[in-house]
């Protein structure tokens, strides 16, 4: 049991050390990327139970409607959520990075106990493959998610574009990676291209994030009297 636990929650807490230890200006609140995972590991399970409500219902019958529907809309959206209302006006999202800091936080969360629950189902033996696909894919669509709330929280225009951005571009990539595995025969091939370029985009993105000037505290107007 230790060891299934070991090695399901071994690639999420890499993957946020990663992108943690990325963050070369001034590092985050260890207890506030801490909070943020452990909100993610709670929307597991009423995620999960939306899902099966829709499987249930039929409303997420076909593979299309299960990968864009009840996967990459609900799950995406839930997280987008929390990143939003919980951290986007938080004083602690000081800089563009952070954005990436703390969407993969939320998602990791998410990710590393969804992997857990599906190693106590299928065994020890599938925590490869699920570090190097579901995983890994999470972490990567939040990098792209918290790039661009990175640009919206400190870019000088096109905020809404930014916002709408960090949610529609997850999402739309979640659902091609769901879609691939329920409707491709010979899925394989598809993902490996696919999953190439998500990394290169998302450490286009982390590399493009730490190169943005810290923003700069507005200097307080001199009194002309």
């Amino acid at each position: 049991m230790f060891s299934l636990i070991s090695a399901g929650v071994a690639p999420g807490v890499a993957l946020l050390s990663y992108f943690y230890l990325k963050d070369e200006y001034e590092a985050e609140p260890l207890s506030f990327v801490l909070r943020m995972f452990l909100f993610g590991v709670l929307l597991v399970f009423p995620i999960m139970f939306i899902q099966y409500v829709l499987t249930e219902e039929g409303i997420a019958a076909s593979p299309a409607a299960e990968a864009f529907l009840s996967a990459a809309l609900l799950e995406e959206f839930v997280k987008w959520f929390v990143v939003y209302f919980f951290v986007y006006d938080h004083d602690e999202f000081d800089e563009p990075y952070d954005g990436i800091v703390y969407s993969a936080s939320v998602s990791l969360g998410f990710a590393t106990l969804e992997n857990i629950l599906y190693l106590l189902a299928n065994g020890v033996e599938t925590a490869i493959a699920r570090a190097f696909l579901p995983v890994s894919s999470h972490a990567l669509f939040s990098v792209i998610m918290g790039f661009y709330f990175g640009k919206a929280k400190f870019a000088a225009k096109k905020r809404r574009y930014y916002l709408w951005a960090s949610f529609l571009l997850p999402f739309f990539l979640h659902g091609v990676y769901d879609w691939l595995l329920l409707a491709k025969e010979r899925w394989g091939y598809y993902m490996g291209v696919f999953m190439l370029a998500l990394w290169w985009a998302a450490l286009r993105k982390v590399k493009q994030a730490k190169g943005y000037a810290r923003p700069q505290a507005v200097p307080p107007v001199k009194s002309q009297a």
